[in-house]
């Protein structure tokens, strides 16, 4: 009972919108950063890649890869990370997917780790759930704009129809004017 005690308080503190915010889009796939997972972990960035060399054959490249040098420029570019030369990060990140970080808990066996990893795995199954929802809601979307542009165009057909007949109702029939005195017939002068 106490243990179950531990290991909830653990995924207590590390909420889902924490790790939501650290989750990034990288080669079309959605990743987390090792000095984020570091920190979630509670273990530095060295000692978290150091047990990743370690077990590198548990890390195949749609597992873990490193960013390269212009995509670790992008993302210091969108999230602050200090620059090489002035006190930050002397090497690029690497990249963990959501498969690498269900790795990750063979390699760090803490309960923190298994805390955490549980933490993240719920967090990834409810971004992809929120994905599909959207994905699903926009193709509900664009079916009901063509139904609608459809059913418009057969009414807008019929309301032009309507209003054609209104105006040769309302309008008075045109009466062709009688000359009055003598004139040359239409077309010959």
């Amino acid at each position: 009972m106490a243990e179950k005690r531990i290991r909830t308080t653990a995924l207590a503190t590390v909420p889902a919108a924490a790790i939501q915010q650290q989750i990034f889009a990288v080669r079309d796939r959605q990743v987390l950063l090792d000095e984020d997972l570091a920190e979630l972990y509670g273990v530095e960035t060295g000692a978290l890649t150091r047990a990743v060399r370690r077990n590198a054959d548990r890390f195949p490249d749609d597992f873990m890869f490193q960013l390269t040098k212009a995509e670790f420029a992008a993302l210091r570019r969108q999230t602050g990370i200090s620059n090489e030369g002035r006190g930050g990060r002397r090497y690029r990140p690497y990249a963990f997917t959501e498969q690498g970080v269900a790795m990750l808990s063979g390699v760090l066996r803490s309960e923190r780790a298994v805390a955490v990893n549980i933490a993240i795995m719920r967090t990834f199954v409810e971004l992809r759930r929120a994905a599909a929802s959207d994905a699903a809601l926009e193709k509900k979307i664009e079916e009901l704009e063509r139904e609608t542009s459809t059913r418009l165009g057969q009414h807008d057909r019929d309301l032009a129809l309507i209003f054609q007949t209104l105006r040769q109702l309302v309008a008075p029939p045109k009466k062709s004017k009688r000359r009055v005195g003598f004139g040359l017939p239409e077309g010959e002068g």
